[in-house]
Parts: C-alpha cells; sequence; structure tokens
C-alpha cells in the first residue's frame, strides 16, 4: 500500500485492508502451489495451426514431432485469447456481519473477492468491484495493473452498512455502469427478494454477461444447531424472538430447502452458474469454481 492510500485511511483501517490482502495472496499462492498448472495463468493462448517454417521462424515454435514424421520443418501457429474482463458484485449489507466461525459471512465474502481479485490480475485479466447494500456503495472500474488490489480491497472496507438488500437495483446499476460483456461474479448470502434477485440476473444475461453467483451462507444458517433457550435478533429487521429452536428446527429445515431448491432453479433458469459456499468450507474451493466455470465457459465459446 502506498504512502498516499495511507494518509486517507484511519489505521484501524489500513490494518484491516492489510490483513485481508496477505490472507488473498496467501490462499492463491497455495491454490496455486497445491495444482499441476493453472487452466487460465497469464495471457493464454490456443493452438491454431501448423505452418511450413520459414527463415527467422522462432526454433522454439518448430514443432518436432512432425519434422520426425515427416522431415520437413513446421511451426505452431498460436491464437491469442481476448482477456477476461471480471466484476465482483459483493454485498455488504448488516446481515453478512453473522458468523459462528472465524470469519463472518462479511469477512468470508469478501477474501473470497479478494482472493479472486488477486488472481485475475496475476492473471493479466481486468478485474472491477462493486460493493453493496441497499444501493450499490463503491464501485471500481476494472484494471489490469497489479496495484490495483489496493482499491478493490478499499471498497469491500464497509464500517457501517445499511439494513437493506435491494438486488434488483443493484444488479441493474451493475448492467448499466458495465454495458461491455464480461463475467459478473455475485457474492452474497442472498437474503432478498427472489423476484428482484431473478430479474437482476436475467438482465445481466440479456446483455451479455456470464454470471456465477457464490451462495454464502453461515453453517448455524444452514444446519440450525442451536440447542437450549434462545434470543433471536433480525440483522436487517427490529424483531426479536425467544425461543426453543429445537421446536423450530423441523420447520426451519424444510423452509430452507425449499428456499435453496428457489434459489438453484431460479440461477440454472438464468443460465447462471451456482455455488453454495459454507463460512466453514476452505476458501480455495471458491477459486477452484470459479476456474472450473471459466475453463467451461472456453470450451462453450
Amino acid at each position: 500500500m502506498t504512502q498516499d492510500s495511507k494518509r486517507f485511511l484511519h489505521p484501524e483501517t489500513v490494518q484491516r485492508i492489510s490483513h485481508l490482502e496477505v490472507r488473498a495472496r496467501h490462499i492463491v499462492e497455495g491454490f496455486l502451489s497445491g495444482t499441476h498448472r493453472s487452466p487460465y495463468f497469464g495471457q493464454s493462448i490456443e493452438f491454431l495451426q501448423h505452418r511450413e517454417y520459414a527463415r527467422g521462424d522462432d526454433l522454439r515454435h518448430i514443432d518436432w514431432k512432425v519434422w520426425a514424421k515427416q522431415d520437413r520443418y513446421y511451426v505452431k501457429q498460436y491464437e491469442e485469447e481476448t482477456n477476461l474482463r471480471c466484476t465482483l458484485v459483493v454485498d455488504v449489507s448488516s446481515s453478512m456481519r453473522y458468523g459462528s466461525g472465524p470469519l463472518n459471512k462479511y469477512e468470508y465474502s469478501s477474501t473470497i473477492a479478494a482472493s479472486l481479485a488477486y488472481l485475475l490480475l496475476r492473471q493479466q485479466d481486468s478485474v472491477g468491484c462493486v460493493s453493496f447494500d441497499d444501493a450499490t456503495r463503491v464501485i471500481v472500474p476494472p484494471r489490469t495493473k497489479r496495484n490495483h488490489l489496493h482499491a478493490i480491497i478499499q471498497a469491500l472496507d464497509v464500517s457501517r452498512p445499511n439494513e437493506k438488500t435491494d438486488m434488483f437495483r443493484v444488479l441493474r446499476n451493475v448492467a448499466e455502469e458495465y454495458p461491455r460483456r464480461g463475467m459478473i461474479v455475485l457474492i452474497s448470502d442472498l437474503l432478498c427478494e427472489r423476484d428482484g434477485l431473478f430479474r437482476g440476473l436475467r438482465l445481466l444475461k440479456q446483455r451479455g454477461h456470464d454470471v456465477m453467483v457464490f451462495h454464502v451462507m453461515d453453517d448455524d444458517e444452514l444446519d440450525f444447531e442451536f440447542s437450549g433457550s434462545t434470543r433471536f435478533e433480525g440483522l436487517e429487521t427490529d424483531d426479536k424472538l425467544n425461543c426453543n429452536p429445537r421446536a423450530l428446527r423441523e420447520g426451519y429445515l424444510e423452509a430452507l430447502h425449499k428456499y435453496l431448491d428457489e434459489v438453484r432453479r431460479g440461477c440454472a433458469k438464468n443460465v447462471c452458474d451456482y455455488a453454495l459456499l459454507r463460512t466453514s468450507m476452505p476458501l480455495d474451493v471458491a477459486l477452484a469454481t470459479y476456474l472450473s466455470n471459466r475453463l467451461g465457459m472456453h470450451h462453450r465459446n
């Protein structure tokens, strides 16, 4: 982080941002070292055809297998792929502050976003970021420079989120802000009005974007393993409930499964890739899911 950027940030903000950047770098470097090779690393190129060798051609491009069969020199020609333009759309609303493990949903999602940004910039792809609650909070235009990671991480550092999430309004703003086709990665707990979510996803697809949804939820929300008298307080409402959670668990899980099925079906109907992530899952799962999605997108194209 540069001295200029530090002057405009409080010390505690600098510390949060620095920790997030270090965490993102650690996750990505560990992930890449654990794979034999990344299918998208650096500026990728695709084999196009052979042509006969001409004086001055790079000897490294000679296909020696063809020479062994035909006793003639041929070089491989490649077609360079267009670098990806990706926008990370990250939910920073109040409901994202819930957590029962080392990272709450907001911290987990911010780490996913920062890790993806680091990976994309390392691959020389263009990456931008939008943080939102009931409206877009910060919009960071896409860039390819390595130091662009600082701007993205700063956009994720929201200290006072608003309570509600207006998903359609946000996704409509994203569609208007980013008219050029690219990949949109939505990272959210999706605790919002589903019709607005699906309308927003449909709009992004109509504009030609590839859309990927990371649905982040805490173990407590997915398993509901509470016991004893418990007081539940709404993070986006003023509602409070004192109850015996065991009496509610069966009905809660039934409603949860119905909700998750609705979200999966809505994403599938709008041709959006979907992944449910628990905050207890290793963070590199998101990177593997993203790379698998991009590889599949490349084959489809």
